[in-house]
């Protein structure tokens, strides 16, 4: 198999034993994603670029430190570094300025209580309740497929490995367990809503 065809968490293993090229396939992998983030935070290329620097930096001394232990999850722990070098950044730069409240302007005039209330939290139980009710018609190994990736929100490989199934067959059970709910839902005649 190519380098380039790689999954990113052997392409990590084989760079912390010793194959930088392994390291430049990630970054070539990611980086349109992790320099966009980066940049939609702080709308400045120069600073964009020195943020995706230092992330790349943090990255490998903590490869190199063998302090890495994501298990797989290599993206979203450099998102989580660049976004810590994002918030560094704006600290350090005093782009969060400390306002004082004056007679023209006040903080509370700007900020909302978006905690629901009563009313909101009610229908909110009655939508969860009516949907395990949905949830319970499935059959028993999608509704489980289903419970474990919504609700324990676990990978498809974790649900494969826990259930002794292959990665196709739990993709299969999520598939047919929404298709399922589809039909009960247009056989019940619910009307969803945002």
């Amino acid at each position: 198999m190519a380098t380039t065809q790689l999954p990113d968490a052997l392409l990590v293993k084989n760079y912390v034993d010793g194959d930088e090229n392994a390291l430049a396939v990630l970054i070539d992998r990611h980086q349109t994603k992790i320099y966009g983030f980066i940049y939609s935070k702080v709308l400045d290329r120069d600073v964009a670029d020195d943020i995706f620097q230092d992330v790349f930096i943090k990255v490998i001394k903590t490869l190199k430190g063998k302090h890495y232990n994501e298990e797989g999850k290599f993206l979203p722990w450099v998102m989580r570094i660049a976004h810590n070098l994002i918030i560094d950044t704006f600290r350090k730069d005093k782009k969060m300025p400390l306002t004082r409240d004056t007679d023209e302007y006040s903080i509370f005039s700007y900020m909302t209580d978006n905690a629901p209330n009563v009313e909101s939290q009610m229908i909110s139980a009655q939508v969860e309740s009516d949907l395990l009710k949905l949830v319970s018609e499935l059959p028993d190994d999608q509704r489980q497929v289903l419970e474990m990736r919504i609700y324990d929100d676990l990978s498809f490989k974790e649900i494969a490995d826990m259930t002794g199934v292959s990665i196709n067959t739990a993709l299969g059970r999520m598939r047919y367990a929404l298709l399922n709910l589809r039909r009960i839902i247009e056989k019940n005649q619910i009307i969803l809503t945002n």
